[in-house]
């Protein structure tokens, strides 16, 4: 039978998050555990033990008893006598406070942005707010932009290509320069590469991912641009150098378009044909975030009239795919199989971090 839980934890119930329960909870079901195993396989052989040896580094939070909610009220129902709550999009403020009553000591944020969560209601109740920069987060904008620089570069049209008859047979018309005059770059005479630098980025959804890229842009010397329901504050604006316009201005004016919006009924083809219509001639348009942001039958209308450069998408319509879809016929497509947060030691090191770090701090 296992030990009574000393310390009540309510978290939202985010795929991820649910580590939090797996590990320090006793009573996570069986079947949660061993989907875990079979989830990390690949990178983590043993999951089992990656789980024991987190207890072991934070022996005084297990065992712990672990609410999962999935909306605000579940929230509010279970933060009585809560020692910490664990949220991501869920809100935080003074009736959720009230709530928790005195035992609440933590509220962490599983991600670096605090916009949910009030903390002038924590700071008076003596609950701290603690953040964490996400490694599945940056991980994700480091597959929107190798989609960018990949498309920008054409390398997978052209990657091992390096004879003259491999050249000719995928339509090019390689030769050879006198190179007493001039360079020999490019001998294979692949037309149309563009580089990122002095072009610019219309970030759709300035969020937590969609930042991580714009730094990334920043070092490449891109201009950025953003678009989304709510502007941000000017001290955010000037951190990532990035101007707010509508999204039609974006659209028509960016080289590249990455979108960074939440999964719901409201961003289904947000990308649709009118959008697609407004967008720059020979723009490159990337979606590591859901499939269904962009109109399939849309976007493949937009590739067959070359009214879009590229298109990079990580995860497909449907998981697994159909190796005939028409979408990924195009020499100016790159569709990767959900790689994004990949390897999986960025969100297991997420999770480590917080239950390590809550562990230090409680104690």
């Amino acid at each position: 039978m296992p030990p009574s839980p000393k310390l009540k934890f309510v978290v939202e119930n985010d795929t991820f998050l649910r580590l939090i329960e797996v590990v320090l909870d006793p009573s996570a079901a069986e079947e949660r555990v061993a989907a875990f195993a079979h989830f990390c396989l690949h990178d983590l052989a043993d999951f089992r033990g990656w789980c024991d040896s987190i207890r072991a580094r934070a022996k005084n939070l297990y065992p712990s008893d672990v609410r999962l909610v999935d909306s605000q009220e579940e929230l509010l129902t279970n933060l009585p006598s809560a020692t910490v709550t664990v949220i991501e999009e869920l809100s935080f403020g003074p009736q959720e406070v009230a709530a928790a009553g005195a035992n609440l000591r933590f509220v962490q944020k599983y991600g670096f942005t605090t916009r949910n969560i009030d903390q002038a209601a924590c700071d008076s109740a003596g609950a701290k707010v603690l953040t964490i920069r996400r490694r599945a987060n940056i991980s994700t904008a480091e597959q929107g932009l190798m989609l960018m620089l990949a498309l920008a570069r054409q390398v997978t049209q052209n990657a091992n290509l390096i004879s003259n008859e491999q050249l000719r047979n995928a339509g090019y018309q390689p030769t050879t320069y006198n190179r007493q005059h001039t360079p020999n770059g490019n001998w294979a005479r692949i037309p149309g590469m563009i580089t990122l630098y002095q072009r610019q980025l219309g970030v759709v959804g300035l969020g937590e991912i969609g930042r991580e890229l714009a730094l990334r842009a920043i070092a490449l010397g891109m201009r950025i641009v953003y678009h989304q329901r709510t502007r941000l504050p000017a001290q955010v604006e000037e951190q990532y150098q990035a101007t707010y316009v509508t999204l039609d201005e974006l659209l028509a004016g960016s080289d590249f378009i990455s979108l960074h919006l939440p999964r719901s009924p409201a961003t289904v083809n947000f990308i649709g044909e009118g959008e697609l219509s407004v967008i720059k001639p020979g723009a490159f348009l990337i979606n590591v975030s859901q499939p269904n942001l962009v109109e399939r039958h849309a976007l493949q209308r937009a590739l067959e009239s070359q009214r879009l450069g590229g298109f990079g998408l990580d995860t497909f319509y449907e998981e697994p795919g159909d190796a005939n879809d028409p979408l990924i016929k195009f020499p100016n497509v790159i569709v990767t199989p959900h790689m994004g947060g990949s390897p999986r030691w960025n969100s297991l090191d997420d999770i480590e971090e917080v239950i390590v770090n809550l562990s230090r701090l409680l104690a």
